[in-house]
């Protein structure tokens, strides 16, 4: 592999994983819709643990109203009220976002996620957790892995109930942790305890540094012994060229972000134009759209010419980066021992019918 194909490995790789966003993504709906059908399964068997992990699993691969109204139910009956009164509050919100033709589609869902969320969330078990006074600035609070803010501590936060694992550290310090457990419609208010670092061993003074002895005298001539020369340092690239070649580099670096960002986004305003245009809003001209959809659809040809223009400024500064890196000359020192190289031009000879220019030099 020549040395500029590996160095433009990274951008094809980039540019292969954009193109192969659409069929990445129908995997991801097939594995979530095989995730939700095993999950359901087990759920209906009791076997909550395997078929409420399942169900989270299908939503996060493709997130859709049943698989979310699903995993709520799923969690409250395995006794994670807190969880599923969070997904239930969240599916309601996407409800409320839908159009009535597919608010329609959700049937007696929506009705029944309202009373599971009124009936669970008097049960719902709440854990406040504090520093004691004095403790160090920047002690980490962990519960459950979950780092908490400062704007967390102190308050009355929901929890599932059962057994929780809390943790401090201080900067520098060790690691304390703690583990407590709630039960449902419990309060409970907890000051952690630190363990501060320990105090540092004090640092050896510095030896002094040696003087160098002055050079050694000839007895005969009473002079310094002469030092061989000095190698003198290769002289550094250029300096506008180097900077040249970072200000190409970040600005391909930009183009290839803003050209995958704007990708990105406009998958998401396909989405909004599914859901707003067609046999979505109960037209039957599939390309008939509600203003939503038409907006969508503006924002998204927008942002798709926007996508096409980062990647061709991305290609175009990266190649002109790679272009100053390959042929930037290298500089190389004079080796140990080595004569002088010189080189001077000039008049060589003078003559009735003219002159001789040359070089001389020594290599």
């Amino acid at each position: 592999m020549t040395p500029w194909l590996r160095r433009s490995t990274p951008l094809l790789a980039v540019l292969g994983s954009l193109s192969l966003a659409a069929p990445a993504r129908a995997q991801d709906a097939a594995a979530a819709e095989e995730l939700f059908n095993r999950g359901l399964t087990d759920m209906e068997a009791g076997r909550y643990e395997t078929g409420c992990k399942a169900l989270a699993e299908s939503e996060r691969l493709d997130p859709q109203p049943g698989t979310l109204f699903t995993l709520a139910m799923c969690e409250a009956r395995w006794g994670r009220i807190a969880t599923a009164v969070t997904h239930l509050g969240n599916y309601l919100s996407w409800v409320d976002r839908m159009t009535p033709a597919l608010r329609a589609r959700q049937g007696e869902r929506p009705s029944a996620a309202r009373a599971e969320r009124d009936r669970l969330s008097p049960r719902v078990p709440r854990l406040a957790l504090s520093l004691p006074p004095g403790a160090p600035a920047g002690t980490v609070v962990t519960r459950d892995g979950n780092r908490l803010g400062a704007a967390a501590l102190g308050v009355a936060l929901p929890v599932d109930p059962g057994e929780h694992r809390v943790s401090t550290q201080a900067p520098g310090g060790p690691v304390w942790e703690q583990r407590v457990t709630i039960a449902e419609g419990e309060t409970k208010t907890l000051t952690l305890e630190i363990k501060e670092a320990p105090a540092p061993a004090p640092t050896p003074a510095p030896a002094p540094t040696p003087v160098p002895a002055p050079p050694a005298l000839d007895p005969a001539l009473q002079q310094p012994t002469p030092r061989p020369p000095a190698t003198p340092e290769p002289a550094p690239p250029p300096a506008g060229r180097r900077t040249a070649m970072y200000v190409a580099g970040g600005v391909g670096a930009a183009g290839v972000v803003v050209g995958g960002l704007m990708g990105a986004l406009v998958l998401g305003k396909k989405s909004i134009v599914d859901q707003h245009c067609g046999s979505a809003i109960g037209a039957g001209d599939e390309k008939a759209c509600d203003a939503t959809g038409l907006d969508a659809a503006k924002s998204g040809n927008t942002m798709a010419l926007a996508s096409t223009l980062g990647f061709g400024v991305g290609l175009a500064g990266l190649g002109a980066a790679a272009v100053l890196y390959l042929t930037e000359p290298k500089a190389a020192g004079p080796a140990i021992g080595a004569t002088p190289t010189w080189v001077t031009a000039g008049v060589l000879q003078i003559g009735p019918t003219g002159a001789v220019l040359g070089a001389r030099g020594s290599f």
